[in-house]
Protein backbone atom coordinates (compact mmCIF):
# COMPACT_ATOMS: atom_id res chain seq x y z
CA UNK A 1 0.00 0.00 0.00
CA UNK A 2 1.46 3.36 -1.10
CA UNK A 3 1.48 6.16 1.46
CA UNK A 4 0.08 9.51 0.27
CA UNK A 5 2.42 12.43 0.70
CA UNK A 6 0.85 15.01 3.11
CA UNK A 7 2.35 17.82 1.03
CA UNK A 8 0.53 16.50 -2.04
CA UNK A 9 -2.74 16.42 -0.10
CA UNK A 10 -2.16 20.01 1.07
CA UNK A 11 -1.44 21.14 -2.50
CA UNK A 12 -4.62 19.49 -3.79
CA UNK A 13 -6.66 21.05 -1.00
CA UNK A 14 -5.34 24.52 -1.85
CA UNK A 15 -6.04 23.90 -5.53
CA UNK A 16 -9.60 22.80 -4.74
CA UNK A 17 -10.20 25.93 -2.64
CA UNK A 18 -8.77 28.11 -5.41
CA UNK A 19 -11.13 26.65 -8.02
CA UNK A 20 -14.06 26.94 -5.61
CA UNK A 21 -13.35 30.68 -5.25
CA UNK A 22 -13.04 31.06 -9.02
CA UNK A 23 -16.37 29.29 -9.60
CA UNK A 24 -18.02 31.48 -6.96
CA UNK A 25 -16.65 34.63 -8.58
CA UNK A 26 -17.81 33.42 -12.02
CA UNK A 27 -21.44 34.26 -11.18
CA UNK A 28 -20.50 37.91 -10.59
CA UNK A 29 -18.21 38.01 -13.62
CA UNK A 30 -21.24 37.05 -15.72
CA UNK A 31 -23.32 39.78 -14.09
CA UNK A 32 -20.65 42.38 -14.87
CA UNK A 33 -20.09 41.15 -18.42
CA UNK A 34 -16.62 39.87 -17.51
CA UNK A 35 -17.21 36.15 -17.99
CA UNK A 36 -13.92 35.91 -19.94
CA UNK A 37 -12.01 36.39 -16.67
CA UNK A 38 -13.04 32.94 -15.43
CA UNK A 39 -11.13 30.85 -18.03
CA UNK A 40 -8.11 33.16 -17.64
CA UNK A 41 -8.06 32.55 -13.89
CA UNK A 42 -8.61 28.83 -14.36
CA UNK A 43 -5.80 28.62 -16.89
CA UNK A 44 -3.51 30.53 -14.51
CA UNK A 45 -4.46 28.03 -11.80
CA UNK A 46 -3.44 25.14 -14.08
CA UNK A 47 -6.82 23.79 -15.19
CA UNK A 48 -6.45 22.26 -18.69
CA UNK A 49 -4.85 25.23 -20.53
CA UNK A 50 -5.96 23.97 -23.95
CA UNK A 51 -9.64 23.88 -23.00
CA UNK A 52 -9.43 27.23 -21.21
CA UNK A 53 -7.70 28.79 -24.23
CA UNK A 54 -10.74 27.81 -26.31
CA UNK A 55 -13.04 29.47 -23.78
CA UNK A 56 -10.88 32.60 -23.72
CA UNK A 57 -11.06 32.80 -27.50
CA UNK A 58 -14.85 32.35 -27.49
CA UNK A 59 -15.58 34.80 -24.67
CA UNK A 60 -12.90 37.43 -25.34
CA UNK A 61 -11.15 36.84 -28.64
CA UNK A 62 -14.27 36.56 -30.82
CA UNK A 63 -15.95 39.74 -29.42
CA UNK A 64 -12.70 41.72 -29.78
CA UNK A 65 -12.29 40.44 -33.35
CA UNK A 66 -15.87 41.44 -34.17
CA UNK A 67 -15.33 44.94 -32.73
CA UNK A 68 -12.07 45.28 -34.65
CA UNK A 69 -13.74 44.29 -37.92
CA UNK A 70 -16.54 46.75 -37.25
CA UNK A 71 -14.07 49.58 -36.62
CA UNK A 72 -12.08 48.72 -39.77
CA UNK A 73 -15.24 48.61 -41.89
CA UNK A 74 -16.45 51.87 -40.35
CA UNK A 75 -13.13 53.63 -40.89
CA UNK A 76 -12.92 52.38 -44.49
CA UNK A 77 -16.48 53.12 -45.61
CA UNK A 78 -17.23 56.32 -43.65
CA UNK A 79 -15.09 58.71 -45.79
CA UNK A 80 -16.89 57.49 -48.92
CA UNK A 81 -20.29 58.70 -47.65
CA UNK A 82 -20.77 62.44 -48.15
CA UNK A 83 -23.43 64.44 -46.29
CA UNK A 84 -24.37 68.13 -46.18
CA UNK A 85 -21.85 68.47 -43.34
CA UNK A 86 -19.07 66.65 -45.17
CA UNK A 87 -17.91 63.04 -45.01
CA UNK A 88 -19.24 60.73 -42.32
CA UNK A 89 -16.71 60.82 -39.45
CA UNK A 90 -14.69 57.70 -38.79
CA UNK A 91 -13.61 56.25 -35.43
CA UNK A 92 -10.65 58.66 -35.11
CA UNK A 93 -12.79 61.77 -35.65
CA UNK A 94 -15.42 60.51 -33.19
CA UNK A 95 -12.76 59.79 -30.56
CA UNK A 96 -11.37 63.31 -31.06
CA UNK A 97 -14.80 64.70 -30.18
CA UNK A 98 -14.78 62.67 -26.97
CA UNK A 99 -11.66 64.61 -26.00
CA UNK A 100 -13.23 67.86 -27.18
CA UNK A 101 -16.36 67.32 -25.06
CA UNK A 102 -14.19 66.55 -22.03
CA UNK A 103 -12.19 69.73 -22.67
CA UNK A 104 -15.47 71.69 -22.84
CA UNK A 105 -16.41 70.20 -19.47
CA UNK A 106 -13.09 71.27 -17.91
CA UNK A 107 -13.45 74.81 -19.31
CA UNK A 108 -17.00 75.13 -18.00
CA UNK A 109 -15.99 73.86 -14.56
CA UNK A 110 -13.16 76.41 -14.58
CA UNK A 111 -15.66 79.19 -15.29
CA UNK A 112 -17.94 77.90 -12.52
CA UNK A 113 -15.07 77.84 -10.01
CA UNK A 114 -14.00 81.36 -11.02
CA UNK A 115 -17.61 82.59 -10.68
CA UNK A 116 -17.93 81.31 -7.11
CA UNK A 117 -14.49 82.66 -6.19
CA UNK A 118 -15.46 86.12 -7.47
CA UNK A 119 -18.78 85.95 -5.65
CA UNK A 120 -17.13 84.90 -2.39
CA UNK A 121 -14.54 87.70 -2.68
CA UNK A 122 -17.26 90.27 -3.47
CA UNK A 123 -19.39 89.20 -0.49
CA UNK A 124 -16.36 89.24 1.80
CA UNK A 125 -15.56 92.80 0.68
CA UNK A 126 -19.17 93.89 1.26
CA UNK A 127 -19.17 92.39 4.76
CA UNK A 128 -15.83 94.08 5.52
CA UNK A 129 -17.25 97.45 4.42
CA UNK A 130 -20.42 96.87 6.53
CA UNK A 131 -22.76 96.57 3.56
CA UNK A 132 -24.22 93.18 4.48
CA UNK A 133 -27.58 94.10 2.91
CA UNK A 134 -25.97 93.88 -0.54
CA UNK A 135 -24.57 90.37 -0.02
CA UNK A 136 -26.02 87.93 -2.55
CA UNK A 137 -25.61 84.20 -3.07
CA UNK A 138 -26.28 83.35 -6.71
CA UNK A 139 -26.18 79.95 -8.40
CA UNK A 140 -23.99 79.56 -11.46
CA UNK A 141 -26.19 79.22 -14.54
CA UNK A 142 -23.68 78.41 -17.26
CA UNK A 143 -24.25 76.11 -20.17
CA UNK A 144 -24.73 72.46 -19.09
CA UNK A 145 -21.83 70.25 -20.05
CA UNK A 146 -22.07 66.89 -21.81
CA UNK A 147 -21.58 65.13 -18.47
CA UNK A 148 -24.35 67.23 -16.91
CA UNK A 149 -26.72 66.14 -19.67
CA UNK A 150 -25.79 62.49 -19.17
CA UNK A 151 -26.49 62.77 -15.45
CA UNK A 152 -29.82 64.54 -16.09
CA UNK A 153 -30.96 61.74 -18.40
CA UNK A 154 -29.94 59.03 -15.92
CA UNK A 155 -31.80 60.72 -13.04
CA UNK A 156 -34.87 61.21 -15.22
CA UNK A 157 -35.06 57.62 -16.40
CA UNK A 158 -34.62 56.24 -12.89
CA UNK A 159 -37.33 58.54 -11.53
CA UNK A 160 -39.77 57.53 -14.27
CA UNK A 161 -38.81 53.87 -13.90
CA UNK A 162 -39.36 54.03 -10.11
CA UNK A 163 -42.86 55.46 -10.54
CA UNK A 164 -43.65 52.83 -13.19
CA UNK A 165 -42.48 50.03 -10.87
CA UNK A 166 -44.53 51.35 -7.92
CA UNK A 167 -47.64 51.35 -10.13
CA UNK A 168 -47.02 48.20 -12.19
CA UNK A 169 -45.97 45.66 -9.53
CA UNK A 170 -49.09 45.95 -7.30
CA UNK A 171 -51.37 45.97 -10.36
CA UNK A 172 -49.55 42.93 -11.75
CA UNK A 173 -49.93 41.08 -8.45
CA UNK A 174 -53.65 41.89 -8.41
CA UNK A 175 -54.05 40.72 -12.02
CA UNK A 176 -52.16 37.51 -11.31
CA UNK A 177 -54.14 36.66 -8.18
CA UNK A 178 -57.60 37.65 -9.39
CA UNK A 179 -59.22 36.65 -12.67
CA UNK A 180 -61.60 39.60 -12.25
CA UNK A 181 -58.75 42.10 -11.87
CA UNK A 182 -57.01 40.55 -14.88
CA UNK A 183 -60.17 40.89 -16.96
CA UNK A 184 -60.44 44.55 -15.95
CA UNK A 185 -56.78 45.42 -16.64
CA UNK A 186 -56.21 43.42 -19.82
CA UNK A 187 -58.18 45.73 -22.19
CA UNK A 188 -56.34 48.79 -20.84
CA UNK A 189 -52.99 47.06 -21.30
CA UNK A 190 -53.79 46.06 -24.87
CA UNK A 191 -54.93 49.60 -25.75
CA UNK A 192 -52.19 51.66 -24.12
CA UNK A 193 -49.15 49.37 -24.43
CA UNK A 194 -48.56 50.10 -28.17
CA UNK A 195 -48.90 53.90 -27.79
CA UNK A 196 -45.77 55.76 -28.88
CA UNK A 197 -44.05 58.19 -26.49
CA UNK A 198 -44.48 60.85 -29.19
CA UNK A 199 -48.24 60.55 -28.67
CA UNK A 200 -48.04 60.72 -24.88
CA UNK A 201 -45.64 63.67 -24.80
CA UNK A 202 -47.99 66.54 -25.79
CA UNK A 203 -50.70 65.22 -23.43
CA UNK A 204 -48.25 64.98 -20.52
CA UNK A 205 -46.80 68.42 -21.32
CA UNK A 206 -50.21 70.10 -21.23
CA UNK A 207 -51.29 68.34 -18.03
CA UNK A 208 -48.02 69.12 -16.20
CA UNK A 209 -48.15 72.76 -17.37
CA UNK A 210 -51.73 73.07 -16.08
CA UNK A 211 -51.23 71.29 -12.74
CA UNK A 212 -47.63 72.12 -11.86
CA UNK A 213 -47.82 75.91 -11.91
CA UNK A 214 -44.97 76.75 -9.52
CA UNK A 215 -41.43 77.48 -10.68
CA UNK A 216 -39.92 76.84 -7.25
CA UNK A 217 -40.95 73.21 -6.81
CA UNK A 218 -38.70 70.26 -6.10
CA UNK A 219 -38.69 69.28 -9.79
CA UNK A 220 -38.65 71.35 -12.95
CA UNK A 221 -41.51 71.00 -15.42
CA UNK A 222 -39.22 69.62 -18.13
CA UNK A 223 -37.97 66.94 -15.73
CA UNK A 224 -41.52 65.89 -14.81
CA UNK A 225 -42.66 65.82 -18.44
CA UNK A 226 -39.82 63.49 -19.44
CA UNK A 227 -40.14 61.30 -16.34
CA UNK A 228 -43.92 60.85 -16.61
CA UNK A 229 -43.61 60.04 -20.33
CA UNK A 230 -41.05 57.36 -19.39
CA UNK A 231 -43.48 56.03 -16.76
CA UNK A 232 -46.41 55.77 -19.16
CA UNK A 233 -44.37 53.86 -21.74
CA UNK A 234 -42.29 51.61 -19.47
CA UNK A 235 -44.75 50.26 -16.91
CA UNK A 236 -46.32 47.68 -19.24
CA UNK A 237 -43.52 45.06 -19.38
CA UNK A 238 -43.32 45.00 -15.57
CA UNK A 239 -47.09 44.78 -15.21
CA UNK A 240 -47.42 41.95 -17.74
CA UNK A 241 -44.47 39.92 -16.41
CA UNK A 242 -45.58 40.38 -12.80
CA UNK A 243 -49.07 39.14 -13.63
CA UNK A 244 -47.60 36.18 -15.52
CA UNK A 245 -45.21 35.32 -12.69
CA UNK A 246 -47.92 35.48 -10.04
CA UNK A 247 -50.41 33.44 -12.08
CA UNK A 248 -47.74 30.78 -12.74
CA UNK A 249 -47.20 29.96 -9.05
CA UNK A 250 -47.42 26.27 -8.27
CA UNK A 251 -51.05 25.46 -7.42
CA UNK A 252 -49.89 23.21 -4.58
CA UNK A 253 -48.34 26.23 -2.87
CA UNK A 254 -51.60 28.12 -3.23
CA UNK A 255 -53.43 25.16 -1.66
CA UNK A 256 -50.95 25.15 1.23
CA UNK A 257 -51.60 28.85 1.83
CA UNK A 258 -55.33 28.10 2.12
CA UNK A 259 -54.71 25.24 4.53
CA UNK A 260 -52.51 27.48 6.69
CA UNK A 261 -55.15 30.22 6.46
CA UNK A 262 -52.64 32.87 5.43
CA UNK A 263 -53.96 36.40 5.25
CA UNK A 264 -53.51 38.36 2.01
CA UNK A 265 -50.39 40.26 3.16
CA UNK A 266 -48.61 37.12 4.38
CA UNK A 267 -49.57 35.24 1.22
CA UNK A 268 -48.13 37.97 -1.00
CA UNK A 269 -44.89 38.52 0.97
CA UNK A 270 -44.11 34.91 1.88
CA UNK A 271 -45.45 33.03 -1.14
CA UNK A 272 -46.32 35.18 -4.16
CA UNK A 273 -43.34 37.54 -4.37
CA UNK A 274 -40.55 34.95 -3.77
CA UNK A 275 -42.05 32.67 -6.43
CA UNK A 276 -42.69 35.42 -8.97
CA UNK A 277 -39.47 37.42 -8.51
CA UNK A 278 -37.61 35.97 -11.54
CA UNK A 279 -40.35 37.07 -13.94
CA UNK A 280 -40.85 40.37 -12.10
CA UNK A 281 -37.17 41.19 -12.57
CA UNK A 282 -37.38 40.21 -16.22
CA UNK A 283 -40.19 42.76 -16.57
CA UNK A 284 -38.17 45.38 -14.68
CA UNK A 285 -35.18 44.89 -16.99
CA UNK A 286 -37.42 45.24 -20.05
CA UNK A 287 -39.12 48.33 -18.58
CA UNK A 288 -35.82 50.05 -17.84
CA UNK A 289 -34.61 49.39 -21.39
CA UNK A 290 -37.86 50.72 -22.86
CA UNK A 291 -37.75 53.73 -20.55
CA UNK A 292 -34.22 54.64 -21.64
CA UNK A 293 -35.19 54.55 -25.32
CA UNK A 294 -38.37 56.53 -24.68
CA UNK A 295 -36.49 59.17 -22.69
CA UNK A 296 -34.09 60.05 -25.51
CA UNK A 297 -37.01 60.48 -27.95
CA UNK A 298 -38.94 62.59 -25.42
CA UNK A 299 -35.96 64.85 -24.75
CA UNK A 300 -35.42 65.39 -28.46
CA UNK A 301 -39.05 66.24 -29.19
CA UNK A 302 -39.74 68.39 -26.10
CA UNK A 303 -36.26 69.97 -26.01
CA UNK A 304 -35.92 68.94 -22.36
CA UNK A 305 -32.42 68.83 -20.84
CA UNK A 306 -30.53 65.59 -21.39
CA UNK A 307 -28.81 63.51 -24.05
CA UNK A 308 -31.77 63.74 -26.42
CA UNK A 309 -31.57 67.54 -26.40
CA UNK A 310 -27.82 67.34 -26.95
CA UNK A 311 -28.36 65.24 -30.08
CA UNK A 312 -31.05 67.62 -31.39
CA UNK A 313 -28.97 70.72 -30.66
CA UNK A 314 -25.99 69.28 -32.53
CA UNK A 315 -28.25 68.36 -35.45
CA UNK A 316 -29.57 71.91 -35.56
CA UNK A 317 -26.08 73.37 -35.08
CA UNK A 318 -24.84 71.99 -38.38
CA UNK A 319 -21.13 72.51 -37.70
CA UNK A 320 -18.41 70.31 -39.12
CA UNK A 321 -18.08 68.54 -35.76
CA UNK A 322 -21.83 68.00 -35.21
CA UNK A 323 -22.07 64.58 -36.86
CA UNK A 324 -19.11 63.24 -34.88
CA UNK A 325 -20.61 64.58 -31.65
CA UNK A 326 -23.95 62.95 -32.43
CA UNK A 327 -22.11 59.65 -32.91
CA UNK A 328 -20.43 60.15 -29.52
CA UNK A 329 -23.91 60.55 -28.03
CA UNK A 330 -25.15 57.41 -29.83
CA UNK A 331 -22.35 55.31 -28.34
CA UNK A 332 -22.91 56.93 -24.94
CA UNK A 333 -26.63 56.08 -25.07
CA UNK A 334 -25.84 52.48 -26.01
CA UNK A 335 -23.19 52.09 -23.29
CA UNK A 336 -25.44 53.54 -20.58
CA UNK A 337 -28.27 51.27 -21.72
CA UNK A 338 -25.95 48.28 -21.34
CA UNK A 339 -24.84 49.42 -17.86
CA UNK A 340 -28.44 49.96 -16.73
CA UNK A 341 -29.27 46.41 -17.79
CA UNK A 342 -26.21 45.12 -15.90
CA UNK A 343 -27.41 46.93 -12.76
CA UNK A 344 -30.81 45.23 -12.99
CA UNK A 345 -29.16 41.90 -13.75
CA UNK A 346 -27.01 42.27 -10.62
CA UNK A 347 -30.10 43.01 -8.51
CA UNK A 348 -31.87 40.03 -10.08
CA UNK A 349 -28.93 37.78 -9.19
CA UNK A 350 -28.97 39.04 -5.59
CA UNK A 351 -32.69 38.59 -4.95
CA UNK A 352 -33.62 35.53 -7.02
CA UNK A 353 -32.42 31.97 -7.27
CA UNK A 354 -33.39 31.29 -10.86
CA UNK A 355 -30.68 30.82 -13.47
CA UNK A 356 -33.11 31.20 -16.35
CA UNK A 357 -32.33 34.84 -17.07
Amino acid sequence: MTAIDPQTLDTEARRTRRFARINKADAWFKVLGLAWLTPILKAAAGDNPRAQAGEIWRLLGVPLLAISLFLVAWGTLAPKVQTSLGAVPGPVQVWEQVGSLHADYLREKGRETAFYERQEKRNADLIASRREDRVRERVYTGKPTYYDQIWTSILTVFFGFLIASIVAIPLGIAAGLSATANAALNPLIQIFKPVSPLAWLPIVTMIVSAVYTTNDGMFSKSFLVSAITVTLCSLWPTLINTALGVSSIDKDLVSVSRVLKMNTYTKITKLVLPSALPLIFTGLRLSLGVGWMVLIAAEMLAQNPGLGKFVWDEFQNGSSQSLARIMVAVFTIGLIGFLLDRVMYALQSMFTFSNNR
